[in-house]
Formats: C-alpha cells, sequence, structure tokens
C-alpha cells in the first residue's frame, strides 16, 4: 500500500489538531466556518456561506464539462468532557470532536488543495462542509436552503472515520448502511401519594417499569426474525424520595430501522404497547413520537465505483465489504435520499482497544489524513475525469 500525499502530512496534522482545539457545537460552528472559508479561498476556490447556518459550499471548476460532483465533510463537535490529556486537548471544557468531525474536516481541506494544485479534472467540485450532524440534521438544513439547487451534483460522497476497523481498510456497503433514527418521550400520567399507602395512588413507577418490558416484546414478537430494529429507552425520570409516590413518570426512547413498514409498526405498536399497559393500571399516558434521520441507503453504482477505487488507494486486500448494517444513523442519508451516492468508512484503528467513537478519550488517528485525502482526490478525479 502506497499512500500519495504523505508530504501532506505536516499541514494535515496542524489543521485537524487545530481544529480539534477549538470545539463547536452544531449550528454554533461561527470560528470553525471562517477557518475553512479563509483556507479555500485562499486555494481559490468560490466559497458560499449560509447553507444550514453556518454550512459552506467551495466550488471550483475546471474545463468545459458540466458535470458535477460533490463531496461532504461534517465539522461540529459534541458535547462531553475530554479526558486524553494530550497537548493538542479541546481548549473549550465540556466541548470536544470526539467523533472525529475534526479529521474529516482536514482531510477534505487536504483534498481541496491536491484537486486545485493538480486541476486534473473536467468539471464542478463542490465540496459541503457541513454544520450540525450529530443532533440537528445538519445535511437536511442545507437541503432546505437549496443546496442542490445551488449546486447541482450528480453524485454525493461521504465519508467516516472508524477506530473499530483497522487502520488502512476501507469499507463498503451497498444498500443499507445506517439506520433511520425516531425519538419518542411517553409520559405516565398517575396520582401522587404515599409511599406506605399505595393504595390511595396509581403508581407511574409501577406502571412505566411494565411499559419498558412490554415495549422489549415488539421487536421479538411483532417483527419478522429477518428484519432488523431497535427500541432502547435511553432514560427512566421519576420521583425524589423513597416515602412518595410521584404523579408521572417519563421514558426517553431511541427507535432504530431500515424498511418504511417497518418503521411504521414500531411507531403504531410502541403507542398501543404503552397506552395498552397504562390503561391497566389505572392510567393514561402522553406520547410525543417524532421522525428523526432517515435510513442510509447507498448505491449501487457509486458504491462500485468507491470499491473499485479504494482498491487503488489501499490495496484489494484491504477492502472490506461489510456483512450488515450499523444501527447507528447519520444526516448523509438525507442527501442520499436526493443524489445518487454512497457513504464508506476509513478504518483508523491502532489497537484491539483504543477508545470509540464519542468516548471521552477518543482522538481522530492522523496516520489515517493521507489515506482520506487520497481517497477524495481519486473519488473526484475519476469522477470527473477528462473525455
Amino acid at each position: 500500500m502506497t499512500i500519495q500525499f504523505s508530504n501532506y502530512l505536516p499541514d494535515l496534522v496542524a489543521t485537524r489538531r487545530f481544529l480539534h482545539q477549538n470545539p463547536e457545537l452544531g449550528l454554533s460552528e461561527f470560528k470553525t466556518s471562517d477557518f475553512i472559508a479563509e483556507q479555500l479561498t485562499a486555494m481559490g476556490y468560490e466559497v458560499t456561506r449560509g447553507l444550514g447556518q453556518t454550512g459552506l459550499v467551495a466550488t471550483l471548476k475546471n474545463g468545459s464539462s458540466d458535470r458535477a460532483i460533490g463531496i461532504r465533510a461534517d465539522i461540529d463537535a459534541l458535547p462531553i468532557l475530554e479526558e486524553t490529556g494530550l497537548d493538542h486537548a479541546s481548549q473549550t471544557p465540556g466541548l470536544m470532536h470526539a467523533c472525529g468531525h475534526d479529521g474529516h474536516t482536514a482531510i477534505l481541506l487536504g483534498a481541496a488543495r491536491a484537486l486545485a494544485e493538480r486541476r486534473n479534472f473536467d468539471g464542478t467540485l463542490n465540496l459541503i462542509f457541513q454544520p450540525a450532524e450529530e443532533n440537528f440534521a445538519g445535511a437536511k438544513l442545507m437541503m432546505d436552503d437549496g443546496l442542490f439547487q445551488r449546486f447541482p451534483c450528480d453524485a454525493v460522497f461521504g465519508l467516516h472515520n472508524d477506530p473499530a476497523i483497522p487502520f488502512g481498510k476501507i469499507a463498503v456497503k451497498e444498500g443499507p448502511m445506517m439506520a433511520a433514527a425516531d425519538e419518542c418521550l411517553i409520559v405516565v400520567n398517575g396520582r401522587g401519594g404515599h409511599g406506605a399507602e399505595p393504595q390511595d395512588a396509581r403508581d407511574p413507577i409501577v406502571c412505566g417499569a411494565s411499559i419498558i418490558m412490554a415495549l422489549q416484546t415488539i421487536v421479538s414478537r411483532n417483527l419478522h426474525a429477518m428484519d432488523q430494529a431497535v427500541i432502547t429507552v435511553g432514560a427512566f425520570n421519576s420521583g425524589k424520595a423513597s416515602n412518595v409516590i410521584p404523579e408521572r413518570a417519563e421514558m426517553a426512547i431511541t427507535v432504530r430501522s431500515f424498511d418504511p413498514a417497518v418503521r411504521d409498526t414500531l411507531e403504531r405498536r410502541i403507542r398501543e404497547v404503552a397506552e395498552g399497559q397504562a390503561a391497566s393500571y389505572g392510567m393514561g399516558v402522553t406520547i410525543t413520537y417524532e421522525r428523526g434521520y432517515e435510513p442510509t441507503i447507498n448505491h449501487k453504482a457509486e458504491t462500485d465505483f468507491v470499491r473499485r477505487l479504494a482498491g487503488r488507494v489501499v490495496g484489494d486486500g484491504n477492502v472490506i465489504d461489510l456483512a450488515r448494517p450499523s444501527m447507528g444513523s447519520e444526516d448523509f442519508a438525507f442527501m442520499l435520499a436526493e443524489r445518487p451516492g454512497t457513504y464508506f468508512l476509513l478504518g483508523t484503528g491502532k489497537t484491539d482497544n483504543d477508545p470509540p467513537l464519542h468516548h471521552p478519550r477518543f482522538d481522530f488517528n492522523d496516520d489515517a489524513l493521507p489515506i482520506g485525502v487520497s481517497m477524495w482526490v481519486e473519488i473526484a478525479e475519476e469522477w470527473l475525469k477528462p473525455a
């Protein structure tokens, strides 16, 4: 495996670590956007700002072709207190790049530099620096601001680092890649009372516990065994004292799926189970159900295209076809629903015990930066290959 752009590594590392030291949450990436725009303008790109509030698109045209490609990097950080102890650790307590978006941004900036220097393409590059991937569907916000109308793309591509995949490997998958993510809040409306006199109250904690257990039967008993879905109650809050029965209990739930019919079934059954269980205890529930990110569905032709080019970059033996999709979610799904494209994974793992994504001791593996740059350059130049 011979990786191009190794000579870029010092600059890539400096960029990545600067971004790591200066994290900003979704829709607040003002300084991050300023930094990105300054770099791209100096390279000769036309930079358009303000899409999705803090997102930007850098455009570079070469030759006479009307073909165009979109390449996306996410730029936001997470509300996590960093515990790496590194010299380049976050300088903003409580915020850190725990998902590697600093690496994604540095990679796309490095590719922007290489593509501008080489000019080995015929068409238009649309480099999409997207805000708010983590919580606010920044991809959709950019699209709502006319992303693909203002910057037409024949196809769009995205990558994500993965410390669970060994360094130097590229993972691809045709079809479903990541799940749809929905949120549900169930509030049990009971009647408070003294803990020593439960017969005079309606205990929402007991009812809530029954709902939680009953929810676990939906996937196992209402879906086909080959359907993929997850229902997780991530929070259950009620009461403050041992001798007081509270008025209410709240459950916060994440729901993951791939198939639209399965998604509908999950919502319907969650409502039915919660209402039915509550009724059996003489109580009612208030249910707030919100559809979130769509499933990330990769297109076949573009996935085959990336698989082939990944073989050029890391060698065919280092290209992995994932056996199954992830139950995590990704707002790049909204872009793939509008344009052909694919989303792939860049292996960054150093050891079997690397901290996972969203861990307070996670840090992007800088050695992977040139591999990411090589992938973007290969994809852009091949897609816009001069006739």
